[in-house]
């Protein structure tokens, strides 16, 4: 495939409209410089823009769209208020990431303010989307703050991630951000409208890529010199290029697109802004189901009856009452909350496989359960559902 093979052919912003406009749950990436000032201190005007146009795009169509936004200026704005200069040391980052994240929260609660939208800071490492359980508490306490007037204003947790437990970059977590709360759109705001063939700042005549369907070699490389000027941030094309493979492979589809221009998403609404559009390479409940079979072997089963068969093979999900055994495939080793369990017929036959809501003691505690029972055993509210069906996976013929 060669890199002019962008398609489709007309109009090319309209498609980066319509997959915008069909999208119900979106993650929002903005770097530093379109956060902070010159100076380092918050760009209000910018943010009470970004957030009047993230308040419409949530509400657009007279339907409540999910908005999640990954915002970046955190060590930016500590560094300018501790009159940290130069290159900074990871310490001194820490440090200013620190302080600035106060600033960051404040700047973006003052500018939802005015739409009455309170912002929620979820901040996350590495191992919060490696560890199955952290993973889990994540998503659950995203998905609540989902369901309420809040914009989760999602950061990395700079203060405390070390080298080796670090995203690296905020494109990075957002594409990460997304893949956790199964978005079907991750936007990257950058200072550039796109992915092109060459350095546009180096070379005019580079040729803007509107539309790709597989990122390849030569994108790869085109992407390895574009927007090597920018002052301010770890990005860059590269990383953002990096952010795409890891969505589109999830099934999200990404936008990247120049968020320096004013209103740039109601012109991204509009189709009236140059931008690229990254196809997702496979539908989302299939890279999901894909990623669930590839883990390791199970830790344990879950026994059910007869009509939660039925319910499973019909696409529900599993719940608690119709458990009827539970067992850990290694002696003296209890399945975790998070683990792969089995999911077997009554004639003990494997007819699927999914990632466990419940701890190995906990499920045998409420097996066989009511919903309005699990309130009495565990002492709080619970839907019931053990295995989700988006995590299940029919087992084989």
């Amino acid at each position: 495939m060669t890199m002019d093979a962008a398609k489709p052919p007309d109009q090319p912003a309209s498609h980066a409209a319509a997959c915008l406009g069909a999208a119900a749950r979106i993650v929002i990436k903005l770097g530093s410089a379109l956060v902070s000032n010159a100076d380092g201190k918050p760009d209000h005007a910018r943010l009470a823009e970004l957030a009047g146009d993230l308040a419409l795009l949530r509400m657009a169509d007279g339907s409540r769209r999910d908005i999640i936004l990954v915002s970046s200026g955190a060590v930016a704005l500590g560094k300018s208020t501790l009159g940290l200069t130069g290159t900074l040391r990871l310490d001194q980052k820490q440090a200013a990431a620190a302080v600035g994240q106060s600033l960051l929260v404040q700047a973006w609660q003052q500018a939802f303010a005015a739409h009455d939208l309170t912002i929620a800071q979820i901040l996350l490492t590495l191992e919060d989307t490696e560890d199955r359980r952290r993973y889990l508490n994540a998503t659950a306490t995203l998905e609540t703050l989902l369901s309420l007037p809040v914009v989760p204003l999602v950061n990395e947790n700079d203060t405390i991630a070390t080298a080796e437990i670090r995203y690296g970059d905020n494109d990075r977590l957002a594409a990460h951000t997304a893949q956790m709360t199964r978005a079907d759109l991750l936007i990257l705001l950058s200072d550039i409208d796109g992915l092109y063939d060459r350095d546009p700042r180096a070379i005019p005549a580079a040729n803007h890529i509107p539309y790709v369907d597989h990122i390849t070699d030569d994108h790869q490389r085109a992407a390895g010199t574009a927007n090597t000027k920018s002052g301010v941030g770890s990005g860059g094309m590269a990383t953002k290029l990096h952010a795409a493979q890891i969505a589109t492979r999830a099934g999200i589809s990404v936008i990247v697109a120049d968020g320096n221009r004013d209103h740039a998403l109601m012109d991204l609404q509009r189709g009236t802004a140059r931008a690229t559009l990254f196809a997702p390479t496979v539908k989302a409940s299939t890279a999901r189901r894909q990623w669930i079979a590839g883990r390791q072997s199970a830790a344990g089963s879950i026994k059910v009856d007869a009509g939660a068969v039925r319910a499973i093979e019909n696409g529900s999900s599993l719940l608690a009452a119709g458990i009827t055994g539970v067992a850990a495939y290694t002696r003296d080793k209890p399945f975790r909350r998070g683990d792969l369990v089995d999911i077997l017929s009554p004639e003990q036959s494997k007819i699927a496989l999914g990632l466990c809501t419940f701890d190995h003691g906990t499920l045998q505690r409420i097996k066989g359960c009511q919903t309005g029972q699990i309130m009495d055993i565990l002492g709080e509210t619970h839907t019931g559902v053990v295995v989700h069906r988006n995590d299940l996976v029919l087992a084989g013929p």
